[in-house]
């Protein structure tokens, strides 16, 4: 039970160690397909962990708020990713003792494996877009997104 939890906590450190290497304006890259802009991904991130939290636990909720649109900026994603990221942790620890998440089927592992993907789908979609905007990360930074046994 005590791994998957570290695991969780390993990936939000990945996403904010790649939001950490970002010039604020680089934020508002976008990909030449359209879509949300690399800061927007990472709000969407955390929402949707809102989203989760508001179905399964909505007390914990307390320690967190929403991030719109026009409040994107670099410090405020570092804080509430940070916190989301603990809160989750937290509904991962009762949801594993309890074998159960309410709102969520077949079980807590399976919405670890869930919200994993969801974000690292988006990390990947920051990446193109980075790149396609001209502003890729270096490749210390790439590399670094997979050293999951230092982060």
């Amino acid at each position: 039970m005590q791994a998957l939890i570290d695991t969780w906590r390993i990936h939000n450190r990945v996403n904010l160690y790649l939001l950490e290497s970002l010039p604020e304006e680089h934020l508002a890259a976008v990909a030449t397909s359209k879509g949300r802009n690399v800061g927007e991904q990472f709000a969407h991130m955390h929402n949707v962990r809102l989203m989760w939290l508001r179905e399964a636990r909505p007390e914990l909720l307390a320690a967190v708020q929403k991030i719109e649109k026009e409040q994107i900026s670099k410090t405020l994603l570092r804080d509430q990713l940070g916190r989301s990221g603990a809160v989750i942790a937290d509904l991962l620890g009762h949801a594993l003792a309890e074998g159960k998440l309410r709102g969520f089927k077949p079980h807590p592992t399976a919405f670890v494996g869930y919200l994993i993907a969801h974000e690292s789908h988006h990390r990947g979609q920051m990446m193109l877009c980075l790149k396609q905007s001209g502003h890729p990360v270096d490749k210390k930074v790439s590399f670094g997104l997979w050293e999951w046994g230092t982060r």
